[in-house]
């Protein structure tokens, strides 16, 4: 049975960018979001093998230490030409300073190593792992993806991470160069188009009234 999400909720995140976007994709439903950032609450090691792995550990570290309900997002970029990377270790790949500009520069130098200059070689997809924990175990889990390709030189200064240099299917414009309400706003006034929107349009469709 899928529980329900209400009250006071803590964004197990202390990303900047991540926080803005879940706290525009709750506002909405009348919760009141804090970030674990704002709460003092440790990080913790990212030990999983997968986006979901991740998400989980966030989550249950975030609900034991304030026994609230957290929600985490593990997510990040998918490049087929490097065999899948960076995948789960896409914000390392900016180092400690979180420096993107130079995370999408080691992901077009590893394109460029491969000979990889039209767009049919360079495929990429963003993978969003939402989970919910509760801090009596309870988890729900929800997963969304958007694929696209990545275009040399990033475009736009709107969003975050490798937004700049990602071009989704069907769209000609990068994530860096959409609005927020056009990058995640949720149906019937957005098209619910980034990875994170459609993981967050079936935690709402489960756990949100």
């Amino acid at each position: 049975m899928a529980r329900m999400l209400s009250g006071t909720v803590v964004i197990a995140t202390h990303n900047r960018g991540k926080l803005k976007e879940m706290q525009e994709l709750l506002a909405p439903h009348g919760l009141t979001a804090v970030s674990a950032g704002e709460m003092n609450l440790p990080e913790p090691d990212e030990t999983g093998s997968t986006f979901a792995e991740n998400a989980r550990i966030k989550a249950q570290a975030a609900a034991r230490a304030s026994n609230l309900p957290a929600v985490a997002d593990d997510s990040g970029i998918c490049v087929a030409a490097l065999e899948g990377a960076p995948g789960i270790y896409s914000a390392r790949w900016g180092g400690p300073e979180k420096d993107f500009g130079a995370a999408m520069q080691k992901v077009e130098a590893g394109l460029r190593e491969r000979d990889a200059f039209e767009p049919d070689q360079r495929h990429a997809w963003f993978i969003s792992a939402l989970c919910i924990a509760w801090p009596d175990g309870h988890v729900e889990e929800f997963e969304g993806r958007v694929d696209g390709t990545l275009v040399w030189p990033p475009r736009g200064t709107a969003g975050f991470g490798y937004d700049p240099m990602f071009l989704p299917d069907g769209h000609n414009r990068t994530f860096g160069e959409m609005s927020a309400e056009e990058k995640h706003g949720l149906p019937p006034h957005g098209l619910g188009l980034s990875h994170r929107a459609r993981a967050f349009i079936l935690l709402e469709q489960t756990c949100l009234a």
